[in-house]
């Protein structure tokens, strides 16, 4: 599996929120690129997109910044996947110039894991996330 720069910087992001969520203050972008080394500029066109797709939320002033839109039980490592990288949804395609039974067959096995691939990230919730940074959680995803 790969993942961009741009969705780790996403899935951290998100994770810093659900595990403040119940606070209920806004975090703000300094404080989460700081801790992660992400470049600031980087990270407000990522929480701009997040915010586009309603994901979180943001709030202006002195004591501003973001907070998660929705509970993190229902926001998914798919969805924000999804959201911040089109090619996390890309159809897998064959390279080769012929369509023969054999290039069938393992595009047929890519898809087949691809399609696990995204059930597993949709069960993910940032909740459970959440729940094992603060060692309450099985860090395992068993596949």
């Amino acid at each position: 599996m790969n993942v961009s720069a741009k969705t780790e910087y996403a899935c951290i992001a998100v994770l810093e929120l659900a595990a403040r969520h119940a606070g209920g203050d806004p975090v703000r972008i300094r404080d989460i690129a700081d801790s992660h080394g992400i470049p600031s500029r980087f990270l407000v066109q990522i929480l701009l997109q997040l915010k586009s797709a309603g994901l979180v939320a943001s709030i202006r002033g002195a004591t501003g910044g973001y907070r998660l839109a929705k509970d993190p039980e229902e926001i998914t490592l798919h969805e924000v996947m999804s959201v911040v990288d089109s090619q996390a949804a890309a159809t897998i395609k064959s390279s080769a110039s012929r369509n023969t039974t054999s290039v069938r067959v393992l595009l047929h096995a890519w898809k087949a894991v691809a399609a696990k691939e995204r059930e597993m990230l949709a069960e993910i919730t940032f909740a459970d996330l959440a729940q094992q940074l603060q060692g309450r959680g099985d860090p395992m995803y068993h596949i």
